[in-house]
């Protein structure tokens, strides 16, 4: 699965711990999701689609070896 988080981020201007501190989760949590080393649940997903303003598959795309 690949994602937009990295994106988002930038045009929202928020580092990895902001974004991490904001959605309650760490750094490196974040940091493994866009790295697609991690896949999050839904519960986090929604909560990092809502904190952008985005819908769940906005943010989350599936890849065809999904």
């Amino acid at each position: 699965m690949k994602n937009t988080i990295k994106v988002e981020r930038a045009i929202a201007n928020l580092t990895q711990a902001d974004l991490a501190q904001k959605i309650g989760v760490s750094r490196q949590t974040i940091n493994a999701i866009e790295a697609n080393r991690f896949v999050p649940s839904t519960i986090l997903a929604l909560k990092i689609a809502n904190l952008f303003h985005k819908t769940v598959n906005e943010i989350f795309q599936l890849e065809d070896s999904d």
